[in-house]
């Protein structure tokens, strides 16, 4: 296994840090193999356009089939951030500052053996970058907000454990083969390798990402750091029950949300839903105010519809036309 020598005052300055750069490469590693059904999910909506890029970019291909070897992670891929909170351009930069010969002494020590001929042409750096930039641009940063919300939330959950708990409460639910083993000792992982001292290091970090199992991130000697799935990211969402609209804001005005995907009058919804005119324009004052339906003057009649708010409650679906006997015409009690 593979441990580390962490000095204490090491350990008390070591801080959790939200990292787009690791956040992207743990993207890269579900485009390039999912192993969740989450994962599996999220790929499907990229494949086809990450197969497109790579069709496109030979010397990508070559440094993707290098860059991930059965236990490693090419260091210019893992690469600890300098910052607390370090965005995406700045760490691009230092990954894009590599020389091809590190990019290339990087891969042999990944995995050994010779490099496909292509990689012994100038620009790998400049390859690497569009590779994460790439991963960056159409995959990570369109779901950003909501991936580093849930970042944060881990981040605040674990800092509170720390705080009431100390390390030793927080090491054993951060990954499953990373584990604090006393004395200063840190096993990272259950690979065989000699214990790696810390003693000249300036700052450990522990960075939460979308992944299954987490990596080693460091930028020899000075920064190290280890990624960690962060907490319950991983969870298929809930399918949402069939009648969880109308629990939530009551039948009747459910029914009517529903039938505003085009606009209606009031005496129409009446007619449809059974209702009295009076039921149906207090279910609309409170779906208006609501913001999930909006209106506007045509003629004599007032038309109402859905916002996308309304839309993305009811999911665009539509109830069927009422029958000429349902419908009580009160209104709906519970709302």
């Amino acid at each position: 296994m593979s441990v580390w020598q962490v000095p204490v005052d090491l350990l008390a300055r070591s801080r959790f840090t939200i990292s787009p750069m690791t956040e992207t490469v743990a993207a890269l590693k579900a485009l390039r193999r999912p192993s969740s059904p989450w994962q599996h999910a999220w790929r499907q909506a990229h494949g086809d356009a990450y197969r497109a890029m790579l069709a496109r970019r030979p010397v990508v291909r070559a440094l993707l089939a290098a860059a991930f070897g059965r236990r490693w992670i090419a260091d210019f891929l893992t690469l600890a951030p300098a910052s607390a909170a370090p965005t995406f351009p700045e760490e691009l930069a230092v990954v894009a500052a590599c020389t091809d010969e590190q990019i290339r002494a990087d891969l042999r020590a990944t995995k050994p053996g010779p490099l496909e001929d292509v990689l012994s042409s100038d620009g790998l750096a400049q390859e690497v970058a569009y590779l994460l930039d790439w991963v960056w641009t159409h995959t990570v940063r369109p779901e950003w907000p909501a991936r580093e919300q849930r970042l944060r939330a881990d981040v605040v959950a674990r800092t509170s454990r720390l705080s009431a708990e100390g390390w030793s409460g927080v090491f054993p639910d951060l990954a499953g083969t990373m584990q604090w083993l006393g004395d200063g000792r840190l096993q990272v992982d259950d690979f065989p390798a000699p214990p790696r001292p810390l003693d000249g290091a300036e700052q450990l970090v522990f960075v939460p990402a979308h992944c299954v199992r987490g990596w080693v991130l460091w930028a020899r000697p000075t920064r190290f750091g280890m990624v960690y799935p962060a907490r319950g990211i991983l969870a298929d969402a809930p399918v949402p029950a069939p009648d969880g609209l109308d629990r939530l804001i009551g039948p009747n005005r459910a029914a009517i949300l529903r039938r505003l995907g085009s606009p209606l009058s009031t005496s129409h919804l009446a007619a449809l839903t059974g209702l009295s005119l009076g039921s149906v324009g207090d279910h609309l004052r409170v779906l208006l105010d609501a913001g999930v339906a909006t209106k506007r003057r045509s003629g004599r009649e007032v038309l109402y519809w859905r916002t996308p708010l309304g839309a993305a409650l009811t999911d665009g679906s539509t109830d069927p036309p009422a029958r000429p006997d349902s419908g009580s015409g009160t209104s709906d009690g519970s709302r």
